[in-house]
């Protein structure tokens, strides 16, 4: 019923955006500045990760009375951890002095996925003044302890594997049927981490939408896996039908240089309308991200790209004559659990099974394309150069980017435990554009 109401919201909300209504509404008191009893919050990312992991737990606390000013997440390169050490502990330091001197909190509670323990039990054990500026500690599918690390009081979260695996002194939760990345996202993650900040239970665990009214969108840019910030670049926001994935207007409604660290906004959107985001440069492919309804304001976007022929987009084959794909979810995709995994149609072709996206893999980014530019589909075996990457596979999906489809590609996901989505997006030519579809984990 939620997926359907968010659906029905966003086609009257796409509606609104082209009859050129002026929809204004006061943030609600979940979007009130800092200065409250809240405690800021830092997550710190795994390998190959970013803010995005933490999206929707951020919006779930903001839907809890959270200010969204005082959740941020720290990023690093995660490829070179081991040589940057250091300097992440420096930026978390002044991170934490500035969110304490901005919200008056006498701490702050830190949160860490994976790679992200390694770096956390680390800086909480290096200082005991680090440790006591933390209140709480959240070790999500990470590194055992033999104790609280720093001392700081501890909830470790376990998801499939070893049932072993524990933090000494700590609060232990496991849930053996959630993947790796889907221990962060999950609501039943965010019971445990709401109650263990909070001392109860959170009032809801759904994403509460500002109906009708406007939302505050800001993130980065930033080249993967490494976070850098693009620079030399132009994003572009456009609001899109909710039917087509097309562009309601040929002028953008936002156009912002990127510099420094690739930040962008706040910037207003209609929070129940959908949008694409475009990273516009001179001297590579158009780089188009699609979302779903943000619902309420967020401070977590990510826009994951590369510079021209560099990682894996360098890999893609590319031609007039196809589309080439990127979709994300912060949820592990599972190819070969039958009715308890994941559906992912393209174009109306399933394209997840056992070989690709089995769940042992633990993908949550799948590049599909017209592998070899043959217009032939095979989906026997992965592509070995995505596959080989962690949380990563590739297929050899032929998407026609010629008026085929209604000059679109429809994008159908049921996903495991409840709810189907059917995105559409323009089917752009790969050989002067890349698109990205970013799809919702609850």
């Amino acid at each position: 019923m939620h997926t359907l109401r968010r659906r029905m919201l966003a086609l009257l909300a796409g509606i609104a955006v082209a009859a050129g209504l002026s929809v204004t509404t006061a943030p609600p008191a979940a979007e009130a500045s800092a200065g409250t009893s809240y405690r800021p919050v830092v997550f710190v990312h795994g390998s190959a990760g970013s803010a995005s992991q933490f999206q929707t737990q951020a919006k779930r606390l903001a839907s809890n009375g959270y200010p969204i000013d005082i959740i941020e997440a720290q990023e690093y390169d995660s490829p070179n951890v081991a040589t940057i050490l250091p300097q992440i502990y420096a930026e978390l330091d002044a991170r934490i002095d500035r969110l304490l001197n901005a919200s008056g909190a006498d701490k702050v509670d830190l949160l860490a996925h994976s790679l992200g323990t390694f770096v956390m039990q680390g800086y909480l054990g290096s200082s005991p003044t680090r440790a006591g500026r933390v209140a709480h500690y959240v070790n999500l599918d990470g590194r055992t302890a033999a104790a609280p690390p720093g001392g700081v009081p501890t909830l470790a979260i376990w998801g499939e594997g070893d049932p072993a695996r524990a933090i000494a002194g700590a609060t232990n939760v496991y849930f053996p049927g959630q993947s790796h990345t889907q221990t962060v996202s999950s609501e039943e993650s965010f019971r445990e981490i709401f109650r263990f900040f909070r001392g109860r239970a959170p009032h809801t665990t759904r994403i509460v939408p500002q109906l009708l009214g406007t939302a505050r969108v800001s993130g980065r840019t930033v080249l993967f896996p490494s976070n850098v910030g693009v620079t030399g670049a132009t994003l572009e926001v456009y609001p899109v039908s909710p039917l087509t994935g097309r562009r309601l207007s040929d002028r953008p409604a936002h156009r912002l240089p990127l510099a420094g660290d690739g930040s962008f906004g706040p910037i207003p959107v209609l929070a129940t309308a959908r949008y694409e985001f475009a990273i516009v440069r001179t001297d590579a492919p158009t780089h188009h991200f699609y979302f779903q309804p943000f619902l309420r304001s967020d401070a977590f976007v990510r826009l994951l790209t590369s510079r021209p022929g560099e990682g894996l987009s360098a890999l893609i084959d590319t031609s007039d004559r196809h589309t080439a794909l990127t979709i994300q979810r912060q949820k592990e995709w599972w190819g070969d659990q039958g009715g308890a995994g994941d559906q992912l149609w393209i174009n109306g072709r399933s394209v997840l099974n056992a070989a690709n996206a089995p769940r042992a893999k633990r993908t949550i980014g799948i590049f599909a394309f017209d592998d070899g530019s043959d217009r032939v589909t095979d989906l026997t075996a992965p592509l070995p150069e995505f596959f080989s990457q962690t949380f990563m596979t590739g297929m050899d999906v032929f998407i026609p980017a010629e008026p085929a489809h209604l000059g679109l590609v429809s994008i159908g996901v049921d996903q495991r435990g409840g709810g189907f989505e059917l995105i559409n997006v323009p089917n752009w030519r790969s050989s002067e554009h890349r698109v990205t579809v970013n799809v919702d984990d609850f």
